[in-house]
């Protein structure tokens, strides 16, 4: 029962969106001379009840096998997989990469010895490059950074020193990735989420780190600094960035998210990014998330510069003080003016998040959040642009946050700390048992129901507001009460499990937990930033596939 854990992002709770540095990954390799292919086993597997994956890897033979322990939602899939693989091929070298790689990188290769290295670090293409082509000589990685390695049963942990200033030699190239579709005749293994055929939505990277310190976050500055050696945030180039949101509209008419707040490296980084957007009007919608509320100059230059324009912020609470124990820094007054100037000066739709979970957060503060939410929608709902969200800090709280190496600075208590314990957990009954941490406000079961009654709230509001259709909202509330009813069962059998007494079978309710597990305490839809009738340019792609294209970076690192 996984509940609410993925209803605010794209994909399923099983979270088959693979890592968008994978794409990176693959371009980079293949300008370095290395052929590349991306397999999203997940997506295959949701598509295809009976697909066989032993039989998929038995048919592979590449140099490596390189799996993404990006976020810790994976632990248990990539390192099953993983496993799988090297018994399928014993002689294959297998490679770990990501942030949770990254901070687990010697428990991964003391512990799991069928996998032979991790590639540490943000910004993983010129190891693994490097890596690749010493393989290929059978060669040992003495010399290569970033790499953890096992050497005659012996952990050698090479200095992590690559960490680029810049993210100016690397490209999020989607034409890359069509052409791989055609050769390998695989599109859903290219497929980053369930339907994202119907919703093409994309994205491109303002940067890699953070100048921002959220408590929880694994990619906060704290983060960064203390197990990926990266003391300041790697920008692209404003220019390149643009270029790249064009090369994504050529293609698809789709939203297009820009990762990373654009005035994180100060007023002229967002003015200059803007400037050369305006060159070309772009139809698609282009969507701005914002760590703190911009001045009303700074929406004044978008609204200028973008005719379709969405924007979204997280609070994470109504509470100044949740908010501020969290790390982010503004007050009520600021974001009110954010959504009034936002509204006032043309935005599509403005996207407000809020979280449960938190510091100082207790149950009654979860639900005084929705009264917020209410006063929101009285102020700024009547032009149903306002849509408000709730989430759970789900399922686990990031390894090498500044909360994870210090709970009891700030009130919380981890229940799983070691790769193993996150692998096992994920194995639980229900998210309850997935969360790795309760807080001295709230335990597990509190943060589980505060979350569904806080939904049910919401889900009515925004009925009573008219953000959704009467139907849907009916739907959703009918699938609250019964993930309610479904976690009480669950909590039963799980007690009658420990007393030795237990009568019933989770099993059984297995075929009902799953239709619960999507849409818990949204509707998917209600994510949906506009898109027009006909998704994607055909001709366009059809030309990408069939002509080369130039990497979208600096001259000089093309070679």
């Amino acid at each position: 029962m996984h509940g609410p854990i993925s209803d605010v992002v794209p994909s399923t709770p099983i979270f088959e969106m693979y890592p968008i540095g994978f794409t990176s990954l693959s371009e980079y390799l293949e300008r370095k001379g290395l052929q590349v292919r991306i397999i999203n086993v997940a997506m295959k597997m949701i598509k295809y009840p009976k697909f066989d994956v032993e039989d998929l890897i038995r048919k592979l033979y590449p140099r490596a096998f390189g799996f993404d322990l990006h976020w810790m939602p994976h632990v248990q899939g990539s390192l099953a997989l993983a496993e799988i693989t090297k018994g399928l091929h014993p002689e294959i070298p297998v490679l770990f990469g990501g942030l949770s790689s990254t901070y687990y990188h010697e428990e991964l290769i003391r512990n799991y010895p069928f996998i032979d290295y991790v590639i540490r670090g943000d910004s993983t293409e010129e190891p693994m490059a490097q890596l690749l082509w010493a393989l290929r000589r059978n060669e040992l990685p003495k010399d290569i950074p970033n790499i953890t390695w096992r050497e005659k049963g012996e952990l050698r942990v090479n200095p992590l020193s690559y960490v680029p200033e810049t993210m100016n030699h690397i490209t999020i190239d989607y034409g890359h990735i069509m052409k791989k579709v055609v050769k390998y005749r695989d599109m859903t293994g290219y497929i980053p989420f369930t339907n994202w055929l119907e919703y093409p939505v994309t994205a491109v990277f303002t940067c890699r780190g953070c100048s921002y310190n959220c408590r929880t976050c694994g990619g906060s500055a704290y983060g960064f600094s203390h197990y990926a050696n990266r003391k300041k945030p790697a920008y692209r180039d404003p220019e390149l960035l643009a270029e790249d949101i064009f090369r994504v509209c050529d293609h698809l008419n789709a939203p297009v998210m820009v990762i990373g707040d654009i005035y994180q490296a100060g007023e002229d980084y967002g003015e200059r990014l803007l400037k050369n957007l305006k060159k070309k009007r772009l139809s698609n919608h282009i969507a701005f998330e914002f760590f703190k509320p911009p001045s009303r100059d700074q929406i004044a230059m978008i609204a200028e510069c973008v005719e379709n324009f969405n924007f979204e912020i997280s609070p994470e609470s109504h509470d100044e003080k949740v908010r501020h124990a969290f790390g982010r820094y503004y007050n009520n007054d600021d974001l009110e003016q954010m959504i009034a100037d936002a509204l006032e000066l043309g935005c599509k739709r403005f996207d407000i998040f809020f979280m449960t979970g938190l510091p100082y957060q207790t149950y009654q503060s979860v639900l005084d959040t929705v009264e917020y939410t209410h006063d929101l929608l009285e102020r700024f709902g009547k032009t149903r642009r306002l849509y408000p969200f709730i989430s759970p800090l789900a399922p686990f709280l990031d390894p090498g946050s500044e909360v994870f190496e210090n709970p009891e600075k700030f009130g919380y208590r981890f229940f799983y700390r070691t790769v193993e314990e996150h692998r096992r957990a994920m194995l639980s009954p229900s998210w309850q048992y997935i969360l790795n941490y309760e807080t001295d406000w709230m335990n597990r079961s509190e943060i589980v129901y505060s979350t569904y009654e806080a939904g049910l709230r919401l889900n009515r509001l925004k009925k009573a507001f008219g953000l959704i259709p009467p139907k849907i909202a009916d739907e959703t509330d009918k699938r609250i009460r019964e993930a309610v009813k479904m976690m009480h069962k669950i909590d039963k059998l799980v007690a009658e499990d420990r007393q030795g007494s237990g009568q019933g079978s989770l099993e059984e309710l297995r075929d009902k937990m799953a239709s619960l597990n999507i849409s818990t305490v949204c509707f998917k839809k209600e994510l949906e930033w506009p898109t027009r009738f006909i998704r994607m340019n055909f001709l366009k792609i059809l030309k990408t596939i069939l002509l080369p294209t130039k990497p979208n970076i600096r001259p000089e690192e093309r070679r």
